[in-house]
C-alpha cells in the first residue's frame, strides 16, 4: 500500500505493527477522525465569522464515514452548523454548490476520494464562481486552484513505498514489515485563489504554512 486508509478496519491486515498477511506499506491518515476535524478547525480559523459550513463528500467511499464523524464532532465544539452535501458522481457537483449557496454555508470542506481527486479543478472552479473558501485533503487540489489543504504529502508516501519494495525483493516478508503512518502533515495555501476570493489569510495560518503558492 502507498496510501492505505485504516487497513485494520478494512480487514487487510491484523495490525499495523504486525500485518500478518501479504499486505504492508503506508497509510494516508494517522487518525482519520482527528485529521478531518483539524481541517474544519483550520477552515474556521480562515473564516471565523462563518457559522454555517458545508462538507462535500461521497458516502459510497467507506473511509469517509469516520472522517465525517470527526468533522461533525469538531463542528459541535466550534459552534458551527454543518451542512452535509452528498456527491456520488461528477454530475452532482453543480447541484452541490447550488445547495451550499441555498443553505447559506459560507465555507466548505471536501472529503477526498478517487472521484474528488479526479475533479479538483472543477471543484476549484465552482468555488471561485460562488466565491466560497474551501479546504481540501490534498495539496494537488491547491495546485489545481483550490484555496487551502492539510494532509500528508502523497509524493513523499510514494517515495517511501519504494523502500518496502526493495526490502520485499531482497526477501523480507510483508507479514513482518510494520505498516508506516505519515510523520508529517503539510499546510498549503494558494494566495492567488485567496486574492481572487477577496480573502485575507490570517497571519497565524501563513506563518504555519509549509508552502504558500503565489
Amino acid at each position: 500500500m502507498t496510501t492505505g486508509v485504516d487497513p485494520v478496519a478494512a480487514g487487510l491486515v491484523a495490525s499495523l505493527a504486525r500485518p500478518g498477511g501479504n499486505v504492508t506499506g503506508l497509510t494516508f491518515d494517522v487518525d482519520p477522525e482527528a485529521i478531518a476535524a483539524k481541517r474544519l478547525e483550520l477552515l474556521k480559523e480562515l473564516a471565523p465569522r462563518a457559522s454555517r459550513m458545508a462538507a462535500i463528500w461521497n458516502p459510497t467511499y467507506a473511509p469517509n464515514t469516520p472522517r465525517m464523524k470527526g468533522i461533525e464532532d469538531a463542528a459541535r465544539k466550534l459552534g458551527v452548523t454543518l451542512v452535509s452535501i452528498l456527491v456520488r458522481e461528477p454530475g452532482d457537483f453543480d447541484g452541490a454548490f447550488a445547495t451550499i449557496v441555498r443553505e447559506r454555508a459560507r465555507a466548505f470542506l471536501v472529503l477526498t476520494d478517487p472521484l474528488m481527486f479526479a475533479h479538483f479543478a472543477r471543484l476549484a472552479d465552482l468555488a471561485a464562481k460562488n466565491r466560497l473558501p474551501g479546504i481540501y485533503a490534498l495539496r494537488e487540489a491547491v495546485n489545481a486552484g483550490g484555496l487551502i489543504s492539510y494532509a500528508a504529502n502523497l509524493v513523499d508516501l510514494y517515495r517511501r513505498a519504494a523502500l518496502f519494495v526493495d526490502k520485499i525483493i531482497k526477501g523480507a516478508k510483508p507479514a513482518d514489515l510494520p505498516i508506516e503512518q505519515p510523520t508529517k502533515f503539510e499546510l498549503v495555501i494558494n494566495m492567488k485563489t485567496a486574492k481572487a476570493l477577496g480573502l485575507t489569510i490570517p497571519q497565524s495560518l501563513l506563518v504555519r504554512a509549509d508552502e504558500v503558492i503565489q
